[in-house]
């Protein structure tokens, strides 16, 4: 039993990982929160709103929970005639530590696990402590996991960058055209092929769009 849950937080903890290096990879390009706040204004000044939303949404993955990066967001979307959106509480709680400080905390927390579970394989004494030992391991590993599960998402987002892209039913320049999307509309990108990608918009909408009119969160 020990080694089934051991295993699978071990998974968690490289998924979440891997979710806080993809996300960090925004700061190792060069990026700051605040340097991304100040072009995402300069691009809203400029009446750009899809770059103006793309920064501003990679200044939040920097600094989640940021209120003025969020008022300037959900601002820039409702001028630009796109739905505001809120995170639920759910969103906002696990977002309270960066990413990367999320996933040192996963690999503390299976640390303080191990051990304890150790510890209780070996000796009976102190089993007041072990138990604190394993609820803080899982606390600690909860937190990590509860930050993936907001974040993970969030990385597969792009943002339409020239208004009026079409939505294509196959992906090909002259497809069917099922609709277009407005600009600083965001997508949740399913697949490439060749210079299209597959993009939902809705749960039940779907099509590919070109690669050359989005951007992705991370870049």
């Amino acid at each position: 039993m020990i080694k089934c849950y051991g295993l699978g937080a071990v998974m968690l903890a490289i998924v979440v990982l891997a979710a806080g290096a993809r996300a960090q990879s925004v700061t190792a390009a060069g990026f700051s929160a605040e340097g991304l706040y100040n072009l995402a204004n300069s691009y809203d000044r400029a009446g750009k709103p899809g770059m103006a939303i793309l920064n501003y949404e990679r200044a939040r993955l920097l600094a989640p929970n940021d209120p003025d990066i969020d008022a300037n967001l959900q601002a820039v979307r409702l001028a630009s005639g796109l739905p505001a959106e809120q995170p639920a509480w759910f969103e906002r709680a696990a977002t309270l530590i960066r990413p990367a400080v999320a996933a040192w905390l996963g690999v503390l927390g299976l640390l303080v696990v191990g051990v304890s579970a150790l510890c209780g394989l070996r000796t009976m004494q102190l089993a007041w402590l072990r138990r604190v030992g394993l609820l803080l391991g899982l606390l600690l590993i909860g937190s990590t996991v509860a930050n993936g599960l907001v974040l993970w998402p969030r990385l597969q987002r792009a943002i339409v960058l020239v208004t009026g892209t079409p939505v294509r039913a196959t992906p090909a320049p002259l497809g069917e055209s099922l609709f277009t999307l407005p600009e600083g509309a965001t997508v949740t990108m399913l697949g490439e092929h060749q210079d299209f990608v597959f993009v939902q918009i809705k749960p039940e909408t779907r099509g590919w769009v070109a690669r050359a009119r989005i951007a992705t969160v991370v870049p």
